[in-house]
């Protein structure tokens, strides 16, 4: 059985420089690669990925870091599904429903 303490969340946030014509096309290709890894946008430049463990959590960090761009920061936080569940949103001043987890198929 899948437990929410095992289960993660990855978000990578990351303030890359865009003045000039180089460095907007690294920042690009660095949020395509976001895409291509399976992560979603949740606000600009800040993307979430839902992990099934702590090795994959690993997996993505190292895909991030070799395709970091030159200059700029780039954070990456992990957390468990259950501290994930406990996340607070608002859309202007309106209070969002908490997030949903992605379903699970159970193999067993």
């Amino acid at each position: 059985m899948l437990s929410g303490y095992r289960l993660m969340w990855m978000i990578v946030m990351f303030d890359l420089p865009v003045v000039e014509k180089a460095e907007r096309k690294a920042a690009t290709e660095f949020r395509n690669m976001l895409l291509d890894q399976g992560f979603a946008m949740s606000q600009f430049s800040v993307y979430m990925r839902f992990c099934t463990s702590p090795a994959q959590v690993d997996t993505y960090c190292k895909r991030v870091e070799d395709s970091l761009p030159q200059g700029g920061k780039v954070n990456i936080l992990q957390f468990t599904d259950k501290q994930y569940e406990r996340i607070i949103s608002f859309h202007g001043q309106a209070k969002q429903p908490a997030n949903k987890a992605p379903d699970q198929f159970g193999l067993f």
